[in-house]
């Protein structure tokens, strides 16, 4: 598969309680351990490990991992530093509004010795190198809200980053100070209520009288968080756009999501100077049709970055390769696998 752009994200309630990146609607079998080859120098190998029995919950492991001439179980992989494929933006996890108050209740030393564990680039740690955040809450938040919950603020005069300055944004600066060039993307649950048909949190859609002050609203987000020293690389502008039964949520089919693009989002951004990425679709790879539509679109395609993909109800590398080869100069991103 030849992608430009691939990110692994892993959702989470709370980024380190055990949970893990796997099969949804089931757990699968562990797979028979590695092989330890005894060592000749330091292991070249670092090897973290979360068993489905919780008896190693994303664990460092102690085991001594070289390459050798050893016969193992496993096929071969061979690298050929030669060709070169698809560019990485990066990997890692998504921090939820739950993660953080979780890390952010931790006392001041195990925080910083899980951060240090989890975004330190140096060899001997994990070196995560991209988060995914929601714009405001998210399922996984403990309470709904958006930046401006304040009905009829078409101005978004009263719009304000206060839900998450308690302790998303202190994590983020932590986080930051130990790997400043971690890339974030921004994913929204919904807009506020009152843009939306249903004048509700969860379902509806957003009503096209307030399809640009929803994009002045992306444009605000990045400016006030880039105000707090956090760079936004990239924004989808839905999650999970076919799906209105979660708490938030909101429906935006990819006629709705196309036009968004190309008369809002896009030209919100462009006279405001914002470089941020603008990814479409954020859903299953069994809808390939959806950004398969906003990219058709030739004027929403000169806006777009790229596809964002989740990995439910679906071959997630087909639909990946699909879109790819339709479009091979826009990215293909996936953003959540949740177990």
């Amino acid at each position: 598969m030849n992608y430009n752009s691939f990110i692994y994200l892993c959702l989470s309630a709370a980024l380190l309680t055990g949970a893990g990146c796997g099969k949804k609607g089931g757990d699968t079998p562990d797979p028979t351990p590695p092989v330890v080859v005894t060592p000749t120098g330091p292991s070249q190998v670092a090897f973290w490990l979360t068993n489905t029995d919780r008896t190693a919950l994303f664990a460092k492991q102690k085991n001594v991992l070289n390459f050798g001439t050893t016969s193992n179980p496993y096929s071969t992989i061979t690298l050929d530093t030669a060709r070169t494929y698809q560019t990485m933006d990066g990997f890692g996890y998504a921090l939820t509004g739950g993660s953080a108050t979780v890390i952010n209740r931790m006392s001041a030393s195990s925080r910083a010795d899980l951060l240090r564990e989890l975004f330190a680039t140096d060899s001997t740690w994990l070196g995560v190198s991209y988060l995914r955040l929601s714009i405001g809450a998210s399922d996984l938040s403990d309470h709904v809200f958006t930046y401006d919950d304040v009905p009829g603020d078409v101005s978004l005069a009263q719009f304000s980053l206060a839900p998450d300055r308690t302790d998303l944004i202190p994590v983020l600066k932590q986080i930051l100070a130990i790997n400043p060039n971690i890339k974030i993307m921004g994913s929204p649950w919904t807009a506020p209520s009152w843009m939306k048909s249903n004048n509700s949190s969860k379902g509806g859609t957003l009503l096209p009288q307030y399809y640009d002050a929803y994009a002045r609203y992306f444009v605000k987000y990045i400016q006030q968080m880039a105000a707090e020293g956090i760079t936004i690389d990239a924004v989808t502008l839905q999650n999970e756009p076919l799906y209105g039964g979660n708490e938030p949520s909101m429906l935006m089919d990819a006629a709705q999501q196309t036009n968004f693009i190309k008369n809002n989002v896009g030209p919100a951004f462009a006279a405001a100077g914002i470089r941020t990425k603008i990814i479409a679709y954020d859903h299953n790879p069994d809808r390939t049709d959806f950004p398969l539509a906003v990219l058709g679109d030739a004027t929403a395609r000169a806006y777009a970055e790229g596809s964002a993909f989740h990995n439910y109800g679906g071959p997630l590398a087909d639909a990946l390769t699909q879109v790819h080869n339709a479009y091979p100069s826009k990215g293909v991103y996936f953003t959540e696998f949740w177990t």
